[in-house]
C-alpha cells in the first residue's frame, strides 16, 4: 500500500467516524484548525486505526501530527 492509499483510507475514516466533509480533507489541511478535530477525536482515531495497523502504535506520536499528511507519514510504515 502506498501513501496515497493510506491517505484515502484515513480520509474515509475521517468522513465516516468524525463527519468531516470530504471536500475539506486534503494532505495540507490542519487537523485541529481546518478539520476541527480535537484531542478526544485523535484518541478515537487511534482506536479506529488499531485494526488497520500491524503494530501497536504509541499514542504520544500523534501529539506531533498537525496535518493530514503528518498522519499519513506516521501510519504509513505501520499499515497492513
Amino acid at each position: 500500500m502506498d501513501k496515497n492509499a493510506v491517505f484515502i483510507k484515513l480520509k474515509e475514516l475521517m468522513i465516516s467516524e468524525f463527519e468531516v466533509e470530504a471536500g475539506l480533507i486534503s494532505p495540507e489541511k490542519r487537523l485541529y484548525d481546518d478539520l476541527k478535530l480535537d484531542s478526544l477525536d485523535m484518541v478515537d482515531l487511534i482506536l479506529c486505526l488499531k485494526e488497520h495497523l500491524d503494530e501497536k502504535i504509541d499514542p504520544s506520536l500523534f501529539k506531533n501530527a498537525c496535518t493530514v499528511q503528518d498522519l499519513v507519514d506516521l501510519v504509513y510504515p505501520l499499515w497492513k
